[in-house]
């Protein structure tokens, strides 16, 4: 039930975020007024689509052990997502600044909540935390659940 609650997270903040207005948590605006809705439009559906196939696909076993076969795929997926997380937020804020990303995170993300101090010219805001935090913890219980 859990992992069907993180994926629910998931997919629900990749798809409204960059859309409705989720109080200090996003710039919705911000979003459509850098990037424009057409991109806005494309990135919004290739990123969240086959998170929601997959949400799908868990969901039709309801409470019963997932096969391990969807496991795999989910595993593959959601460490792929987790490994572009790290190398959009997580490397440049920790490790290497990137000047030029630093600057767009600023412009997108700048009026957003974040918790953690700023380093190397960004900060990771909260709502990115929280679906960072949500894939990492995803792709544990599924790695777990393959022992």
């Amino acid at each position: 039930m859990v992992l069907l609650v993180l994926q629910i997270v998931q997919v629900g903040i990749l798809w409204l975020h960059d859309w409705l207005k989720l109080g200090p948590l996003n710039d919705a605006r911000a979003a459509r007024d850098i990037d424009g809705t057409g991109r806005l439009i494309v990135v919004t559906v290739v990123q969240s689509l086959p998170f929601t196939l997959f949400l799908a696909a868990s969901m039709c076993y309801g409470r019963a052990s997932l096969p391990l076969s969807l496991r795999r795929e989910l595993l593959f997926c959601y460490a792929l997502l987790l490994v572009g997380e790290i190398r959009a937020w997580w490397w440049p804020y920790l490790v290497r600044a990137d000047p030029r990303r630093a600057a767009r995170y600023r412009s997108l993300f700048g009026k957003t909540h974040a918790f953690l101090p700023q380093r190397n010219g960004m900060v990771p805001n909260t709502l990115h935390c929280a679906l960072h935090a949500a894939t990492a913890a995803t792709c544990l219980m599924l790695a777990a659940g393959m022992i």
